[in-house]
């Protein structure tokens, strides 16, 4: 079993907030997060299997690149997470949350069982993987 990993890089906007909290909730809940900010990220995408006989690539890295440009750079870079995309109307676009719906997006448009790991890199001190299951 190989792993193969590509890494890709897009910006954000976003707030941590919650809109059935008041102003002063979402304050205390999430402190300065609930101001408007930006990340830089970092995604590495994993995947895993044993390398085709005859190209001897677990996955073309360009159909890879392709898969990750439609399912993450598009939906995500430049835009603002809370305003732009639906996917944060009733949870805060924290790097957990983030990181497990980008795993979720990636493992639907990729082959069965080929998505092995993400690790979303927020800052350069913060990171959070997402591990599918062994097969």
């Amino acid at each position: 079993m190989l792993r193969v990993t590509r890494t890709i890089h897009f910006s954000t906007s976003l707030r941590y907030w919650l809109d059935d909290l008041s102003e002063q909730e979402n304050l205390k809940r999430f402190g300065r997060e609930a101001s408007q900010h930006g990340h830089n990220y970092q995604l590495e995408i994993t995947v895993r299997g044993e390398p085709d006989p005859e190209t001897g690539m677990v996955i073309n890295l360009t159909e890879l690149k392709d898969v990750a440009e439609r399912e993450i750079m598009a939906r995500f870079d430049h835009k603002d997470l809370n305003q732009d995309t639906p996917y944060f109307v009733s949870k805060p676009p924290t790097p957990e949350n983030f990181a497990r719906l980008i795993y979720e997006l990636l493992d639907a448009a990729l082959p069965e069982g080929l998505l092995d790991r993400i690790r979303l890199h927020q800052s350069p001190d913060l990171f959070v993987d997402v591990i599918g299951p062994e097969p």
